[in-house]
């Protein structure tokens, strides 16, 4: 992944420093023209970043699954947003000792593409999630579901693994009555308030993991082989 920055960077530098030359012709009528000719920094880009885009091509070409059917976004609720949430949860508690119960809240917007039948490749999982965005453990008050519960009603419906959304309440799995704080999965851009989750000021903890949300559709992916299709209804309105 690290080529694609590199060759990122090449280019955009090298756009920087190419240069423009300004040539003044004097005509037959004496009055005078500027012709502007553009240097030859093109070729040069296209030169050093030919070999690392091929080398790139051919790694977004890499079939890392197989989905049988096609993973669709939607409102309230979409097989891709059900593979993405519960792709986010399940790359994380494998490895973390649950001290509250967990679950996992993205945004539709967030999920950028649809995966088609057949052959998954590394470029498809980063056509769903095209954004560096790190996975992030933030603990919540058991109170803060109401008003994630507004939240899911009026934004019509968002990804969400491990929870329910129904008749106007959010039930979280292995939430009762002694229950006092719970963790949620999400990006950090989700948890700075984007996408208006403004609900997430009344955190009292983050545990960044380290790890790119994408990275782990992409583990998820991986360890799945055929990509797991659920169209269940998380999110009645």
């Amino acid at each position: 992944m690290l080529k694609k920055g590199i060759l990122f960077s090449v280019g955009a530098g090298l756009l920087a420093c190419s240069s423009v030359n300004t040539i003044r012709l004097n005509s037959t009528d004496s009055s005078n023209s500027d012709v502007l000719v553009q240097g030859t920094g093109m070729n040069v880009i296209d030169s050093i970043v030919a070999p690392y885009q091929a080398e790139l091509e051919a790694e977004m070409d890499e079939v890392i699954a197989y989905a049988e059917q096609v993973f669709d976004r939607g409102r309230p609720g979409g097989s891709l947003n059900n593979w993405a949430a519960d792709a986010l949860l399940q790359s994380q508690i494998g490895n973390a000792r649950l001290s509250a119960p967990t679950f996992s809240l993205l945004n539709v917007g967030g999920l950028r593409n649809t995966i088609n039948t057949g052959d998954v490749t590394l470029g498809d999982i980063f056509k769903v999630m095209p954004f560096d965005n790190e996975i992030v453990w933030v603990e919540m008050p058991v109170a803060s579901l109401d008003a994630i519960a507004k939240y899911l009603i009026n934004s019509g419906g968002e990804p969400i693994a491990g929870a329910f959304l129904k008749n106007g309440k959010l039930e979280v799995d292995g939430v009762n009555d002694q229950t006092k704080t719970v963790w949620i999965l999400t990006s950090d851009y989700l948890m700075n308030g984007g996408d208006n989750m403004n609900f997430f000021q009344q955190k009292m903890s983050v545990s960044y993991s380290n790890e790119l949300l994408r990275d782990a559709f992409i583990k998820i992916a991986k360890k799945q082989k055929m990509l797991i299709w659920s169209d269940e209804i998380r999110i009645e309105l």
